[in-house]
C-alpha cells in the first residue's frame, strides 16, 4: 500500500540547535523552525547569520517556555554519553541538561505532538545503558509512545561513517513506522586494496583508530588529545597522508560550503578549530531530512517484533506504557548513492604534519591494534618526505 502524503509541514522548536542540522534538514523537508535555542556563542553566531527571521535563544535553562508548535527537536550534549567524551552517562553535568526538555513539555500549552531527540549510539551501553532506561521512564510516565532507531550517515549519501540514536515519540502519533518501516541492508567497502581512501583519526593509535574505508569516521567536535580536530585520509598507494579541509567537512555533513564562516568562527586562522568543533557537534542534515520527509507520509506498522526483555538495548526498538519491543532493522532505513571518498573532496587538502603523524606512529607502535601493514608503511614514508621537506625549508 502506497504511502499517502500529508499536505503540510510542521512547526519546530529546536533546543540545543547548534548549527541547525536538524532544522536544516527539516526545513528541506517543508517544515518550519519557529524557535531555536543555542547556547555556545559561535553555534549561535552561525544560526543568526544564516536563518534570517528565526527567533534564537541562547540558554535553555532559563527558556520560560515554548511557543505553538508541532514539534520539538533536541540533540541534547553528547559529550557525557559518547565514547570521546566524559562517558558520566545521563546524569553529567551536560547530557543533563536534556531535564530541560521535559520541564518545557510538561509546562507547554497547546502540547507539541512531537518529541525527536538525537544522541550519541554509544548511549545505549554506557552505564549497562541506564540513559536510554531514564529517558523511556521519562517518556512513558507522561503517555508517549516511543520508537528510536540507529541511523548511519553513511546511508544518506554522505562517506562519513556517524552511528547516532534518532528517538521519536508522541502521545497521539504512532513513531513507528516513520522510524521503523523503511529498511536496507547495508553496502560497505570491506578492503582498501581497491584503491578506495581510508579515514582515520591522526589523534588516536592506542586503543582506536576510528578507521574507516572509502569514508571518513565520525567527525567529532573534541578528541583524545582534548582539541577539535579532523580527520586524516590516505590514498593507498599515494605514501601521503592529508586532513580535508574545513569547507569538506561541511560537505561531509551535508551543509553548504562556508556554513561556519562566519566572523565570529573564523578568528582561529591557524586550524579553524572552532569550525571543526561545530561541525564535528552537528546533525548530519540529510538524515533529518529524511526524518523530515517521513513525518509528511502516513503509513501504518504491521511488524510483529520480539518482546523487549531487561535494560539490553538493541539497534532499534519501540514501547509504550507496559509494551517494550525490539525492531529488526538495519541502521540503514535508505540507501542514497553514495561518491567514493577522494572524489567527494572539493578543496584541497592539508598535508598532515611531521608532529602529527610522528606522534600518530609512536601510538601505533606502543598499542596492540591491527593495522594494515601497507597503511604503516606508507605513514612512515610520509613522515619521511615531511621532515626532509621540513629540513629543506629550515636550511
Amino acid at each position: 500500500m502506497p504511502a499517502e502524503t500529508k499536505p503540510t509541514g510542521l512547526d519546530v522548536v529546536g533546543l540545543f540547535a547548534g548549527i541547525g542540522g536538524i532544522e536544516i534538514g527539516l526545513g528541506e523537508a517543508g517544515h518550519q523552525s519557529k524557535l531555536l535555542c543555542e547556547v555556545d556563542a559561535d553555534a549561535q553566531a552561525v544560526l543568526k547569520a544564516r536563518l534570517d527571521g528565526v527567533e534564537i535563544r541562547s540558554d535553555v535553562t532559563t527558556l520560560e517556555g515554548l511557543p505553538s508548535c508541532d514539534l520539538v527537536a533536541a540533540g541534547f550534549p553528547c559529550q557525557d554519553l559518547s565514547q570521546a567524551g566524559r562517558t558520566a552517562g545521563i546524569t553529567g553535568s551536560q547530557s543533563s541538561l536534556v531535564e530541560h526538555v521535559f520541564r518545557l513539555l510538561d509546562s507547554a500549552d497547546p502540547k507539541p505532538t512531537w518529541l525527536l531527540l538525537e544522541n550519541v549510539s554509544f548511549m545505549l551501553s554506557l552505564d549497562r545503558g541506564n540513559a536510554m532506561t531514564w529517558l523511556v521512564q521519562q517518556l512513558e510516565s507522561r503517555g508517549f509512545t516511543w520508537a528510536y532507531r540507529v541511523v548511519d550517515s553513511l546511508a544518506f549519501g554522505l562517506p562519513q561513517r556517524r552511528q547516532r540514536v534518532l528517538l521519536l515519540a508522541s502521545r497521539s502519533e504512532d513513531p513507528r513506522p516513520i522510524l521503523l518501516n523503511q529498511n536496507e541492508q547495508p553496502t560497505l567497502a570491506s578492503s582498501h586494496e581497491d584503491e578506495l581512501g581510508c579515514g582515520f583519526y591522526w589523534t588516536e593509535g592506542l586503543r582506536g583508530l576510528g578507521w574507516a574505508i572509502d569514508a571518513v569516521p565520525t567527525l567529532k567536535g573534541g578528541s583524545g588529545l582534548g582539541i577539535p580536530s579532523p580527520p586524516a585520509i590516505w590514498a593507498p598507494g599515494s605514501a601521503r597522508l592529508v586532513t580535508p579541509d574545513i569547507r569538506d567537512a561541511e560537505r561531509l555533513q551535508g551543509f553548504p560550503v562556508e556554513w561556519t564562516a562566519t566572523d565570529e568562527t573564523t578568528t582561529d586562522r591557524r586550524r579553524n578549530r572552532n569550525r571543526w568543533k561545530l561541525v564535528g557537534n552537528a546533525v548530519s542534515v540529510p538524515v533529518a531530512r529524511w526524518l523530515g520527509q517521513r513525518l509528511l507520509t502516513s503509513e501504518s506498522y504491521r511488524q510483529d517484533d520480539a518482546e523487549l526483555h531487561g535494560n539490553r538495548w538493541p539497534k532499534a526498538a519501540w514501547g509504550r506504557p507496559g509494551e517494550r519491543r525490539e525492531a529488526q532493522v538495519s541502521m540503514w532505513p535508505v540507501q542514497w548513492d553514495k561518491p567514493h571518498l577522494l572524489d567527494y573532496l572539493e578543496f584541497e587538502p592539508q598535508l598532515l604534519s611531521v608532529r602529527a603523524t610522528a606522534g600518530f606512529l609512536e601510538r601505533a607502535k606502543r598499542g596492540n591494534l591491527r593495522i594494515p601493514e601497507d597503511f604503516l608503511c606508507e605513514a612512515h614514508a610520509h613522515l619521511e618526505s615531511m621532515t626532509t621537506e621540513a629540513q629543506l625549508i629550515a636550511a
